[in-house]
């Protein structure tokens, strides 16, 4: 048999097992969506973690013994429970009734659809109130008996919008999901008297699905309401943090504000160089190729939104920039320099503070560069 007869072959067999393998996928999902059935019948978390990892952690084994890449076989289990977890968001369980009828506040922007879309597939009513009821003056009746009103405006109009508000019925849950919380928490307790909840989803509004998404809890008025509302985030399959709005809007301006900032500039910088996108992206590494696309994320997006997170807490936030311009200057200054032992320190300095986590991000960052490789476009 000649060398191209036995690859033939042997890419027969292969052919056999990939289609065994989708075979095999499809009866999968048809199990998942039914396990979704179940959870929306009895109320039940669509994530459930023990469960998540005890089956990693078997079938990781299980290719141990077989000689598997145990590695290989977590990407694909991974990877089949995020197209279940989509598969599962046609219809979801309902925890929190009594919040029925949902106002949303701005429900025709990007975020207040994807509140919107989600709370309507547990089956609460949701009504919408934007500029168009607001030029109708249809205010009054879209507000009128709602038990719980989500405020999802621009940061820089939340005070204004909710200072307009009709009144709301005193037990009523009043809710805002923009990126700052303290000006947001303080304008929602001066309008109303009843419960009050800050949340910050730490996501956009182009997820396929809710779980493992992160969601902040700023505490306003404590209330049945406000955790009625933080059970149905659970059912969907967030991960609560909560933190005082002080607190958050701290951390923000590192983790938001700043990161916002400089790929904001780096965006810039690249934009003003000889060299075109394509030859940038044809030299680059996996790990740039990475950066280049968190950088084309900020680009791809609303530029007033962007814009409003910057300067909504520029002047909290200005102290750290100018630390950062200083740590710049002072590394710019260490390479003029070409003292490689104070580089060094500088270096050991910030991995001090990285410390275990630096092993772990590495591991994690190696799969994300082995898949960026793998989706790779060859001309």
């Amino acid at each position: 048999m000649s060398a191209e007869q036995q690859l033939a072959q042997l890419r027969s067999e292969i052919d056999a097992c990939d289609s065994e393998l989708v075979r095999l996928l499809a009866k999968r999902n048809q199990i998942t969506e039914q396990v979704g059935k179940v959870k929306q019948r009895y109320g039940a978390p669509l994530h459930a973690p023990d469960r998540e990892a005890k089956l990693i952690a078997e079938r990781r084994a299980q290719a141990q013994q077989q000689g598997v890449n145990p590695d290989l076989v977590e990407d694909i289990l991974r990877r089949m429970m995020r197209e279940a977890y989509q598969n599962q968001q046609s219809e979801l369980a309902c925890v929190c009734p009594e919040l029925s009828p949902v106002v949303i506040v701005g429900g025709r922007g990007a975020m207040g659809q994807l509140f919107a879309k989600q709370l309507t597939r547990s089956g609460i009513e949701v009504r919408i109130l934007d500029k168009e009821e607001q030029q109708q003056d249809k205010a009054e009746e879209v507000i009128r008996g709602a038990k719980c009103v989500i405020i999802s405006v621009p940061i820089n109009a939340v005070e204004k919008v909710v200072k307009a508000l009709p009144a709301l019925d005193d037990d009523a849950l009043l809710v805002d999901i923009t990126s700052v919380k303290e000006k947001p928490l303080a304008a929602l307790t001066q309008k109303h008297s009843g419960p009050v909840l800050g949340l910050h989803p730490m996501f956009g509004p182009d997820i396929s699905h809710w779980v493992k998404q992160t969601v902040v809890v700023c505490p306003g008025r404590e209330s049945k309401a406000g955790d009625a509302l933080q059970a149905q985030l659970k059912v969907w399959g967030c991960q609560l943090v909560e933190m005082s709005a002080r607190k958050h809007d701290e951390a923000m301006q590192i983790i938001q504000v700043m990161r916002h900032l400089t790929t904001f500039v780096y965006g810039q910088f690249l934009a003003r160089q000889e060299h075109s996108l394509q030859e940038i992206r044809d030299c680059s590494s996996p790990i740039y190729q990475l950066e280049l696309m968190m950088v084309g994320r900020l680009f791809a997006q609303s530029p007033e939104l962007y814009s409003d997170i910057m300067l909504a807490q520029f002047d909290r936030v200005e102290p750290l920039l100018e630390e950062y311009q200083n740590t710049y200057e002072q590394t710019l200054s260490m390479l003029r320099d070409r003292d490689k032992d104070a580089l060094i320190s500088a270096f050991s300095d910030a991995k001090r503070f990285f410390s275990d986590a630096s092993d772990q991000f590495l591991r994690q960052s190696r799969a994300l560069l082995n898949k960026a490789n793998d989706a790779k476009v060859l001309d």
